[in-house]
């Protein structure tokens, strides 16, 4: 079992570690999403597998357990904004990185117009400025569910709650940074 003052890797590195192709895309998602480490995208393409593993696991099943297990996935991943209410489980296979790191708190935080850009998103979060429902969060990298964004907002005590005004930043956004398909 382990020690249990130790806790195990969250995320898998990749098999071929000087594969110049996968460097490259990991380094243009890095900047656009304004990702601290590789080790944050990895940990994202992580839980990117376990749901697509699961879809497969539950395609190739049968029975009442198995409908009633792919109801609640899909049920999940609508919750999180990754799939629409009319996808099935095959459409979770269809899944790409970018669409999981669109709905991490940071990303969110930068499309809703909260931030200037997404380093200052990750500041924001970390350093306590944001809330969800007045509940402050710092994890960047935390999941955002469809109803929880639309709780988002500054924190009641933040120095950024009148700084930044929303219609200006979306207005001075640059237009190649794609997130989540604006």
């Amino acid at each position: 079992m382990g020690d249990p003052k130790q806790q195990q890797k969250q995320y898998a590195t990749p098999l071929r570690p000087w594969d110049k192709e996968r460097i490259d895309l990991e380094a243009k998602l890095i900047r656009s999403y304004g990702l601290e480490s590789k080790k944050e995208l990895w940990r994202t393409e992580t839980t990117l597998r376990r749901f697509r593993r699961q879809a497969r696991n539950l395609m190739a099943a049968t029975g009442e357990q198995a409908e009633k297990e792919s109801k609640q996935l899909l049920e999940k991943l609508k919750n999180l904004g990754l799939v629409d209410d009319d996808d099935n489980i095959v459409d979770v296979l269809r899944l790409d990185i970018e669409d999981v790191l669109a709905r991490r708190l940071q990303s969110v935080v930068f499309t809703k117009g909260l931030a200037r850009s997404t380093n200052e998103a990750r500041q924001m979060v970390n350093h306590g400025h944001i809330a969800i429902g007045g509940k402050r969060v710092t994890e960047p990298g935390y999941l955002v569910s469809v109803e929880e964004e639309e709780e988002l907002d500054h924190h009641p005590n933040s120095s950024y709650k009148d700084a930044i005004e929303p219609e200006k930043v979306r207005s001075s956004r640059p237009a190649e940074l794609n997130l989540g398909g604006e």
